[in-house]
């Protein structure tokens, strides 16, 4: 059963309006991921993935990270509509987090824009900002949604959530 849509308000959007497939949108808003305690991303040029029921997964341009901070990790899934994943390990500070983040080489049809960028699941940083705003990750570390105070819910990825 799928819960109640959050009516957005004044600057905001519900995640529920974001289409199936996802869409894929270019953003000017700064984006800056920190780790051990140094900035590990910095950039102006990131996409945003808008998925029915799902807070924003945001990609960065591989450009944007210092250089050593990513490395390949272990795993690789498959998502229906982009193709298959591989995970990232990035290196912040002395502190690396295992399999943080995963970018797609060869995207299908209609996600090329993705090639060369890398999505992060934001808990397992010490903060990622969009314009300054500290974001929220998604219950469930599976999808690695980004809420900040510009989208509402309710968003799936906590228990009882799958069947949304």
């Amino acid at each position: 059963m799928r819960a109640k849509r959050v009516e957005p308000g004044p600057g905001q959007e519900s995640v529920w309006d974001y289409p199936r497939p996802p869409r894929v949108e270019a953003r000017p808003e700064r984006v800056v991921v920190r780790l051990g305690g140094e900035v590990v991303a910095d950039t102006t040029s990131a996409y945003r993935v808008l998925e029915t029921s799902h807070p924003p997964v945001w990609y960065l341009p591989r450009e944007a990270f210092v250089d050593g901070a990513l490395s390949a990790g272990e795993g690789r899934s498959m998502c229906e509509f982009k193709g298959t994943a591989r995970y990232l390990d990035v290196r912040g500070g002395g502190t690396t987090a295992s399999s943080a983040g995963w970018t797609y080489p060869s995207p299908w049809p209609g996600y090329e824009m993705l090639a060369d960028h890398v999505a992060l699941y934001p808990s397992r940083f010490d903060s990622c900002e969009v314009d300054g705003e500290v974001v929220e990750a998604q219950d469930g570390d599976f999808y690695g949604g980004w809420i900040t105070s510009r989208v509402v819910g309710p968003f799936k990825g906590a228990p009882g959530t799958l069947g949304w």
